[in-house]
């Protein structure tokens, strides 16, 4: 969403403390989650583009000399533009994380009004949970409240309602999610993680909680975490200003970040936004990839730091440009720094991390025939088992025809 940086994300107090000179001692298996959008659409899936691949200025229809469509980003999935309501690329999705070692997602969730695209992304993240709990991975929410803001400045919400909306969408999760095997909890409390806040008060959240059982961990931007009275804070790519964040500055504000008590760590890949070329409004900023190296040490950065969470900031942003998913740009650059870092013990190595890929791929080239869909299934089930070897055989005998 073109909100989605606040432009003062930078107001944490930023120290001169140098970075330790054991960076790369690294400490494994700490929970790594991946923050997960689930807000496309597809022409083919759904019979429009939505607005993350298009923002209202950029066509997909239009397929430039490269092969790529025009779109929203500057990067390219590549698998191609998907929809993500789409199982086979939620299957790809979940398939791809699990091989690469990432624990689970956190998902950018919007409610689960019928308001512009929210209902749609709470379908979206629905099928995402059975996918990953059919993976058997994690999950956990980041809620963008937001949304009140909007459905109150466009009418969809009376602004006396606003708290009683709040209590109903943390109810929901608590009926629904937060019981749920794979939620994410930290002793026992379910972690939610709110992107600002960005419209509820300190006051409002004591009310919002009130109702709640079970009262989860709620973890928020670092300069708003305690000014909000919540548990703890989570990084997030610190760009203000439009201008170039340098690796000096954001070491800085990463430092001051895990000097604190609580926190959910973050590593990111690059922030590149198209914000300014879809004629949104200014770009908030950027921060270069270094060839791989900016997500290297804000994931080595990561692991040192005193929290058992990380969080990948971001799968699939394809707007803000923060992507690891696979890329044509990048490949699967992101993926096989995670596979080869995350976990002291990881049965897949890279090849397993191009298996999903391949399957997707069939499974669009064949759609229409049966027989090889019925070889397609049954790989797609090998590789859920961890059968590498034999799905890819699979794979390779739809391919044939055999």
């Amino acid at each position: 969403m073109n909100s989605r940086i606040l432009s003062s994300c930078l107001c944490v107090l930023i120290t001169a403390l140098g970075l330790t000179p054991d960076l790369y001692a690294q400490s494994r298996d700490k929970t790594v989650l991946v923050h997960y959008m689930p807000w496309y659409a597809s022409k083919t899936a759904s019979g429009y583009w939505g607005w993350h691949w298009t923002m209202n200025h950029f066509n997909p229809d239009t397929v430039k000399s490269n092969g790529q469509r025009e779109v929203a980003s500057h990067d390219y999935p590549l698998i191609d533009l998907y929809d993500s309501n789409d199982p086979d690329a939620l299957e790809c999705h979940v398939l791809l994380m699990k091989f690469a070692g990432i624990d689970g997602v956190i998902i950018d969730w919007y409610g689960i009004e019928k308001f512009r695209d929210y209902a749609e992304i709470h379908r979206n993240s629905e099928h995402l949970v059975k996918h990953l709990n059919k993976a058997g991975l994690q999950f956990a929410v980041c809620y963008e409240d937001q949304t009140i803001k909007h459905m109150i400045e466009e009418k969809a919400l009376p602004k006396q309602r606003d708290v009683a909306h709040g209590q109903m969408v943390l109810k929901w999760l608590a009926e629904n999610w937060f019981d749920d095997d794979a939620y994410v909890k930290i002793d026992g409390r379910p972690i939610l993680l709110v992107f600002g806040p960005q419209y509820f008060t300190k006051d409002q959240w004591v009310q919002l909680l009130s109702g709640l059982q079970h009262r989860p961990l709620l973890y928020a931007l670092p300069h708003l975490s305690k000014e909000m009275g919540l548990d703890g804070a989570f990084g997030w790519p610190p760009v203000t200003g439009g201008h170039e964040i340098t690796p000096m500055v954001w070491r800085q504000y990463l430092t001051s970040l895990y000097a604190r008590e609580s926190v959910i760590s973050v590593a990111f890949p690059a922030f590149r936004d198209i914000y300014k070329q879809a004629q949104l409004h200014d770009s908030y900023g950027s921060i270069d990839a270094r060839n791989g190296q900016t997500f290297a040490e804000t994931f080595a950065l990561a692991q040192k730091s005193n929290s058992q969470i990380i969080q990948i900031a971001t799968w699939n942003d394809y707007g803000e440009g923060t992507v690891i998913e696979p890329t044509k740009a990048s490949g699967y650059r992101y993926l096989e720094h995670v596979q080869r870092n995350a976990k002291s013990q990881l049965p897949y190595g890279p090849k397993d991390l191009r298996l999903p890929v391949t399957l997707y791929q069939l499974k669009k080239r064949y759609a229409r025939d049966p027989n090889r869909m019925k070889q397609l299934q049954m790989a797609t089930d090998l590789l859920f088992a961890g059968k590498c070897t034999e799905a890819q055989a699979a794979m390779e005998a739809a391919s044939k025809g055999g």
